[in-house]
């Protein structure tokens, strides 16, 4: 199978990353009114981190130690996003009275806490990350994210092997 070169692949996977955050935003945030959690606002940041990466990536066009360097970076990105999405799965799938306390709004952590205490509460989760609050064909959200991220650190992995 012939693959596109390193620079289209980047520019393709950084589109791609756009497209699902105006997805979540625009659809999902804004239309549908679902109010992200801790969790999924720190999904967003690695696909959104991983957009970045690719379109840089894409703009630099480096030689082949830039190109697998590029490619560690989304895989590392990837991979991290994708331990915040099964965090959340676990979290879906506790039973009712293992879930934890909802917690106060994003904008309230920040005001009230550094932002280091702030962003360690975002990472834990809460009750909010708990509750399904969408599934396509009986899959989650953030189960839906974790595809995305699977196939996000597929993509690095081919472009840090690939021979050209």
């Amino acid at each position: 199978m012939i693959f596109p070169n390193y620079r289209t692949t980047n520019l393709v996977v950084a589109l791609g990353c756009a497209a699902l955050m105006a997805i979540a935003v625009f659809y999902f945030q804004d239309y549908l009114g679902l109010v992200p959690c801790y969790l999924c606002i720190t999904q967003r940041v690695f696909v959104i981190a991983a957009g970045v990466i690719c379109a840089v990536a894409a703009l630099h066009n480096p030689l082949r130690k830039g190109q697998q360097a590029y490619a560690g970076l989304l895989v590392i990105c990837a991979a991290t996003g994708g331990f915040f999405s099964i965090k959340q799965i676990l979290l879906q799938n506790l039973p009712e009275d293992q879930v934890p306390a909802c917690g106060p709004p994003v904008d309230y952590l920040f005001d009230a806490f550094s932002a280091s205490d702030a962003i360690g509460m975002l990472l834990r989760g809460d009750g909010n990350c708990a509750e399904v609050q969408w599934q396509l064909l009986g899959l989650s959200m953030p189960a839906w994210v974790l595809i995305a991220f699977i196939l996000l650190a597929g993509t690095g992995l081919m472009q840090f092997f690939r021979k050209a």
